[in-house]
């Protein structure tokens, strides 16, 4: 069986944790309503009013004018995840993190050990309450898609159990829009067919499916029956590592754009050196004022973690692809890919020293900002263009 365990408003819960006088008022964290801020998270509180993730701030303010604004604390919010990965852990080593306030877990093979699934996702949820004060809802059934479908229907505090005779049953009322690949524009489509639930989709003959959503026809097909083969896959087995930020207002310079992308770059591979894995594919993000976006990537020669030859490809595709910054930059990321726990590699002979040399400097700066905090050591070009980064609610461990 699987779990899929969802931290409640997770950022907001932290805020109001560490400090009581937020209880009951609606605590939103994210950016400025002054700027292009966007909320990560929102109380239950400010939900009330319709606030949301990803809504922009300008937005909330207005529908909610007495709203808490807190400005994120990512370091923090990383360190409180670890310990709830921890929890996980104790139960499973089958453990797929989605983002920082949420996982699945491969339980199947701790039912000796701990009880069925059900009894396993109610003391996971007790003890993160026991020990960290924060509330967690879970989706328990036998695949990913249904486990994470059931631990949003009953937020706050939910705990919601698919059984494998009941799925046909679980799905058939819920809204086509819970169906994964189904946005707005499919579910307008489905609508104008008749089709509103999961149970109306599963009636459909699959000739109509085809012809009305081609490729996509069996996806939808599988997912209303409840059909999912996907295993959990543990984080070192994570395809790719990624971080990428929004700027609060365009940028055309070339110079901040390469400090930034630097200071990008070495979070990914600070993150890589603490899994102990290596990565041979670096790909950049850009997305231009008009909200064109753009990926690009390059591979290695030989695989690595090290900040140096990553940030020396990633600025290659950056200056490759700036268009002349004409239209200016409002999101920007890099993440690598192909990634192994093999440290084995074999180096080039002139490569040696320099890579080694490389090694020595990580390993320097990834000790001090383990001790005393990630901005105990800037570097120069960080600097000299004023930036402060703190990591995108949006990481990605995909």
């Amino acid at each position: 069986m699987i779990l899929h365990i969802d931290m409640d408003a997770f950022y907001a819960s932290v805020e109001i944790r560490d400090n009581p006088k937020l209880v009951g008022l609606p605590v939103v964290v994210g950016g400025s309503p002054k700027g292009r801020g966007v909320i990560s998270a929102a109380s239950y509180e400010a939900r009330e009013y319709g606030l949301h993730s990803a809504m922009p701030a300008s937005k909330a303010i207005r529908l909610c004018p007495n709203a808490v604004f807190i400005k994120p604390r990512m370091e923090h919010y990383a360190k409180i995840s670890k310990q709830i990965r921890e929890i996980f852990h104790s139960f499973t080593s089958l453990v797929e993190p989605l983002s920082l306030d949420e996982a699945f877990l491969d339980v199947t093979g701790s039912t000796g050990l701990f009880g069925d699934a059900p009894s396993i996702a109610r003391q996971i949820k007790q003890k993160i309450w026991d020990e960290l004060g924060l509330v967690a809802s879970a989706g328990v059934a036998p695949n990913k898609f249904l486990a994470k479908l059931a631990s949003d229907l009953e937020k706050p505090n939910g705990l919601v159990v698919v059984s494998t005779n009941g799925i046909l049953e679980f799905l058939a009322p819920l809204s086509v829009s819970r169906v994964w690949g189904v946005g707005k524009q499919t579910q307008k489509k489905l609508n104008s067919i008749g089709v509103k639930t999961i149970g109306q989709l599963r009636e459909l003959p699959f000739s109509t499916l085809k012809t009305a959503f081609g490729l996509n026809s069996e996806h939808f097909w599988r997912l209303s029956r409840g059909l999912d083969t996907r295993p959990v896959v543990p984080d070192r087995d994570a395809k790719s590592i990624s971080h990428e930020t929004t700027f609060s207002k365009d940028i055309t310079d070339a110079d901040t754009l390469a400090a930034w992308l630097l200071e990008l770059t070495d979070q990914v591979a600070r993150r890589m050196r603490r899994h102990d894995i290596i990565g041979r594919t670096v790909q950049i993000k850009i997305r231009f004022s008009n909200f064109d976006t753009i990926t690009r990537a390059q591979t290695l020669r030989e695989p690595t973690n090290a900040t140096r030859p990553l940030s020396e490809v990633a600025n290659e595709l950056l200056a490759d692809n700036l268009d002349g910054v004409q239209r200016g930059i409002r999101l920007i990321g890099v993440g690598v890919s192909h990634l192994s726990c093999d440290q084995q590699v074999q180096q080039m002979l002139f490569d040696r020293e320099a890579n080694e040399k490389a090694k020595q400097i990580d390993k320097t700066t990834d000790q001090i900002r383990d001790r005393f905090g990630s901005f105990a050591v800037k570097r120069a070009t960080s600097l000299e263009h004023g930036i402060k980064f703190r990591p995108d609610p949006r990481v990605n461990d995909d």
